[in-house]
Formats: structure tokens, C-alpha cells, sequence
């Protein structure tokens, strides 16, 4: 299921930038990390008890199935149980080539690893599963992408590394044995999560079980990504994770002005991971793990296509319910009743019409309420739209179903659920050219209000400002490779 592969040399490695926060969870030794252990953090020394593996994993690319994919720029040195009891998988990403680079040259360049770096620490900062940076650590290595740039290294936390294609990779095989490993494995790891049917079925065989648990799991994910307006970029099955956590930060960016149809990847050219079109992708790439997964399922095959189709069929219910209950929050309506989702479908659609910056239009939302009650001041959002008047009809409904259940602390709670920080695609690309260019003062500054999204942060109401439309129209992302 891997290969043991030792890291390659990095050249006069230094540490630009280090996570007190993440390192105290998982029970480390900050200080002594940050002084001394630039050689770990760069594998050029390994860690005490590490045992540097790369993962085989296949993987649907833009819907064309590769049976031999695995970490070609990625090793897992080990794991590490913190204090809690939780275990996380410690990582490197950018150490150097592979059995499974396929050619590439297995490095990363210091752009793509502090942009994985902004957007994981964005994302949690968000309440969104996510893996997270470690450290970022740069190179006097020269590695060539569109120019010649600085070489970097990524130590990567996850709760397990873990993919769809992990188990295609053994599927496409038909190595039963191995997948029926897998799947008593990342049980074990992971555990079950109750989908909306209720609990899983506990006769349930260990494979429908895990099927269950994912599909739940990415359906929550997904409704959160897309309540934010986070666009992952490259949906491929093996960037879709068991433990439902948003991995690979490669050409992801956040729509800003509210459209469906936005693609920010260069490679997307068919918009097949349009932000709109996440939902429906992520369901697509359960249906493969379920087919990877179906001979486990059950031995007779008619059977085991029934039990997975319905496993499969309760993705859709799942993220419009989570996809209801985040819009809920954010519209900061506390109870259920039956108009929400036409509320909330027709507040969206009106953002999408007339271009109104999704961010915005949540946090200003806010102050509709006033501290206590419903007389607070809706003219900062209505002066979101080319002409005020087009958002009244809306908001005189908005208001009415709010009086239906008087809630103190309204516009408290929904500037805690609605950011003022998003990793905006301008002031993103402007932290990353400089330190490209050797000056990590943007990346810091940047990385300090998107640690805290929700708060008003002195000096800093810039990085609170949409992007630039010319900036947007011409705007592309990439992967790193």
C-alpha cells in the first residue's frame, strides 16, 4: 500500500513560517521546534520514531479514471496521538521525487505551499474540516514551474490520509483482500457517522458502514464549502478524503462576487469544478468509492448494487439538509419552518443577478438587527446593489420571518457565523508574489485576520475588501505541479 522513501536533501533550509497554535494541540514542543528542527521540518533529519512512506492511491481526474497515481511529491513520516487521544498523520509535501511522481520532479515552490498554508488555516478558522500547515519551510533550491522560483517544503496534519482513490487503487486490482484491509482500518480510525436516516445500521457489513459514514461526511463538507463560497478547484477522486476533511489546496480560491459558474482553475476548461457544480461532483465521486467498494458489500452482486444505490441516494438529502441548516445560521433564524429554503434560494439568486459580493452581503445582512431587536439599519446592505431598491422586497420577507421568533443576540451571532475575512483572491496573490520575492510580511499580516475572520481587526479593514474586477477577470489559479 506504499513505498518507503527517504526524503531528498534540502538545500540551506529556513523556516518562514510556523503554527504555535496547531502545534500546541497536538502537544508539542513549540520552542524547540521553531529553534531547532528546521532539518526535520525540511526532511532533511528525520523525526524521532519516523518511518517516511509515500501512498499508492488511483484516482478519477476530471472524470478519466488513472489506476496508478500516490504521493509523486507527498511522504507521511508518522503519526502522532495528542493529547486527547486523537491521531494525526504528520507529513511532508514538497520533499523530493517518488515511486509514484510519474516523471515530475517532486518538489513544491514557496507560492503553492503558503497558499496550502493561508487557505487550511482560512478554512478552519471557518469551522470547516480541513487539514492544516505545521510549518513552511524554503530552499535555496531552484525549481522550475512557469519561471524559476524558490523551492519550499509543506509539513502537513491531517486526521488520516485517506482517499476515494485509495481504495480504487486496490479495486482496480481486484485485490479484495487488501480493500477489506483498508475498510477495517479507516473504521477503526475514523469510526461511523450517522447519516440523516439515523444511526448505521450496526448488521450493516463493514464496507456499507464506511460508504454511510463518507457519504454523510462529504455531504457536510460540501454544504459548508459552498455557504462560504470556497471553490476547491480539482474535485478528482483522489482528492476527496475518507475522513471528510478538504485536502490539497492546489487551484482552490473563494468566489466573490456570488456566481455559480465561476472556475478559477487553469486546467478546469470544460468548468467541471465550477463552484456550483461541487455538490453534484462530490456525489459523483461517492457512486466510484461505492463501486470500489461494492464486492465487500455483499457477496451477492444485484444485493450489493442495491445496498450501495441507496447508500449513494442519501447524498443529496444529506447536503441540502446540512446546505439548509448552514443558511439557517447565517440568516441567524433559529427554528424550522417550511418558507426557509425558498428564502434563502431567492436571497442567493438575487446576490448571483445582480453580482453582489457574497462575503459582504452576509456580514452586512447582519446589521438588519439591532443588538436586541429587529430595528437595526439595512442600508449598508441595500447599497450593496446598482440601485438600493432591489433588494426591499426581499428584506421586507427577510424581516417578518425574523419577528416569528424574536431572538435577543440576533446580529451578535450572525457576525459570528457570517465573516468579515475571507481569503480574498487579490490580497491572497499579493501576499504570495512577495514572498516569492523573499518579503513575508504581506503573508503574515494576512495569515493574522484570516486566523480570526470574524473580528474587527484595527488597520487592517483592507484585507476586508473585495478584489479588484479587473483583477477577477483575467484571475487564474494552479496546482503547484
Amino acid at each position: 500500500m506504499f513505498a518507503e522513501v527517504l526524503p531528498t536533501a534540502a538545500q540551506q533550509p529556513r523556516l518562514v513560517a510556523f503554527n504555535d497554535e496547531l502545534a500546541g494541540v497536538l502537544g508539542l514542543d513549540s520552542a524547540a521546534l521553531r529553534g531547532s528542527a528546521v532539518e526535520y521540518l525540511s526532511g532533511n533529519q528525520l523525526l524521532p520514531g519516523a518511518h517516511p512512506i509515500a501512498q499508492a492511491y488511483a484516482g478519477h481526474q476530471f472524470g478519466s479514471f488513472n489506476p496508478g497515481l500516490g504521493d509523486g511529491r507527498a511522504l507521511l513520516l508518522g503519526e502522532i496521538v495528542d493529547p486527547h487521544g486523537r491521531r494525526f498523520d504528520i507529513g511532508l509535501k514538497g520533499s523530493g521525487r517518488t515511486p509514484f511522481s510519474r516523471g515530475g520532479d517532486g518538489r513544491a515552490t514557496i507560492a503553492p505551499v503558503l497558499r496550502e498554508y493561508l487557505m487550511g488555516e482560512a478554512m478552519h478558522a471557518l469551522g470547516i474540516p480541513t487539514t492544516r500547515a505545521l510549518a513552511a519551510v524554503v530552499t535555496s533550491d531552484v525549481v522550475m514551474r512557469r519561471r524559476p522560483e524558490p523551492g519550499a517544503i509543506l509539513t502537513r496534519i491531517a486526521s488520516s490520509h485517506l482517499r476515494v482513490g485509495t481504495f480504487q487503487y486496490f479495486a482496480a486490482r481486484q485485490q479484495s483482500e487488501q480493500v477489506a484491509r483498508l475498510i477495517g482500518y479507516a473504521l477503526a480510525r475514523h469510526g461511523v457517522v450517522a447519516g440523516i436516516d439515523g444511526d448505521v445500521d450496526p448488521s450493516a457489513t463493514p464496507a456499507l458502514q464506511l460508504l454511510q459514514s463518507v457519504v454523510a461526511r462529504q455531504a457536510r463538507l460540501v454544504a459548508q464549502w459552498m455557504a462560504v463560497g470556497f471553490v476547491h478547484g480539482v474535485m478528482n477522486t483522489d482528492n476527496c478524503t475518507i475522513s471528510g476533511e478538504t485536502i490539497d489546496y492546489g487551484p482552490c480560491a473563494f468566489v466573490e462576487p456570488y456566481d455559480l459558474n465561476a472556475v478559477f482553475s487553469s486546467i478546469d476548461e470544460s468548468g467541471r469544478y465550477a463552484f456550483g457544480n461541487q455538490p453534484g461532483v462530490a456525489g459523483w465521486n461517492m457512486a466510484r468509492l461505492a463501486e470500489a467498494l461494492l464486492p465487500q458489500i455483499s457477496d451477492d452482486s444485484d444485493r450489493a448494487v442495491a445496498l450501495a444505490t441507496a447508500a449513494v441516494e442519501t447524498y443529496r438529502p444529506e447536503f441540502e439538509r446540512a446546505y439548509l441548516s448552514e443558511l439557517r445560521r447565517k440568516l441567524g433564524l433559529v427554528s424550522q419552518r417550511d418558507g426557509d429554503q425558498a428564502l434563502a434560494d431567492d436571497w442567493l439568486a438575487m446576490l448571483g443577478d445582480h453580482r453582489v459580493d457574497l462575503t459582504q452581503a452576509w456580514r452586512l445582512l447582519s446589521f438588519v438587527h439591532s443588538a436586541d431587536g429587529l430595528d437595526g439599519d439595512d442600508t449598508q446592505v441595500r447599497g450593496l446593489f446598482s440601485e438600493p431598491s432591489i433588494a426591499d422586497g426581499w428584506l421586507s420577507r427577510y424581516v417578518q420571518r425574523c419577528a416569528m421568533e424574536p431572538t435577543p443576540g440576533r446580529r451578535a451571532a450572525m457576525l459570528a457565523t457570517n465573516p468579515l475575512f475571507i481569503a480574498r483572491n487579490e490580497h491572497v496573490e499579493t501576499a504570495l508574489d512577495a514572498a516569492v520575492q523573499g518579503d513575508y510580511a504581506p503573508f503574515e499580516r494576512l495569515l493574522a485576520v484570516l486566523s480570526d475572520p470574524f473580528t474587527e481587526q484595527p488597520g487592517d479593514a483592507d484585507l476586508a475588501t473585495p478584489s479588484q474586477p479587473r483583477f477577477l477577470q483575467t484571475f487564474r489559479t494552479f496546482c503547484g505541479t
